[in-house]
């Protein structure tokens, strides 16, 4: 059987351009099922935001500023959707429980991580939820069909954090810049913000028809 190519997305549970281009994730997925295996990891771009918002946003309207700016932002893209009090209530003081949350359901049921991701990105950017709250996560696990209890068990053993810790670290091997991160080509490729499908398919179509398997694309 023919070893699948890799393509790792790095991304904030928190992040708009992230909640965006998941629709460009998906399509990699149909267009390349058996040909390409995606990896979900997590890299921290809110994982304090009142720093990130309250403090670094003070001056261009603080949470209501940031609010405007995401709403312009996905003004374009007919497939997002945003709650009119976006960060200006049930705030997430940080997207770190989220994304030890999901390290834990990548332990206990892998092939769910997608669909509680986009669970959870539902809950805050249309629903409005505090997506830092376990409550709040548990039900997107219920929503989703993960059992609370094997999660909430990878997490108390500490393996949750583990992983997190070892997506930082890689991260930070690879020289990944923020959220969204795509890496093919064992990182010899990264695409970083709001790249089009298209650029995402030329370099997968790229690598996938390279005459000798890890050598250097033309890309």
């Amino acid at each position: 059987m023919t070893k699948k190519l890799s393509l790792t997305y790095y991304s904030d549970a928190l992040c708009v351009w992230a909640y965006i281009s998941q629709a460009r994730v998906d399509e990699v997925a149909a267009q390349f099922s058996d040909e390409v295996s995606i990896d979900y990891r997590l890299c921290s771009v809110f994982g304090d935001t009142a720093y990130k918002i309250g403090t670094g946003w003070a001056e261009r309207g603080s949470y209501a500023g940031f609010g405007d700016h995401l709403r312009e932002t996905v003004s374009e893209f007919s497939h997002i959707k945003l709650h009119p009090e976006i960060w200006l209530r049930n705030r997430p003081i940080s997207s770190t429980p989220a994304h030890i949350l999901l390290k834990a359901v990548q332990r206990v049921d892998k092939g769910n991580c997608r669909a509680v991701l986009q669970e959870i990105r539902l809950a805050f950017f249309e629903r409005c939820l505090d997506i830092s709250n376990r409550s709040v996560l548990n039900a997107c696990l219920e929503a989703v069909g993960v059992a609370v209890n094997d999660v909430e068990v990878a997490i108390d053993s500490g393996v949750a954090h583990a992983d997190l810790e070892a997506d930082r670290r890689d991260q930070q091997i690879l020289l990944v810049q923020g959220s969204p991160t795509f890496v093919l080509n064992e990182g010899r490729q990264k695409l970083y913000g709001n790249v089009g499908f298209g650029v995402i398919e030329a370099n997968i179509k790229e690598l996938l028809h390279s005459p000798a398997a890890g050598a250097a694309s033309w890309c």
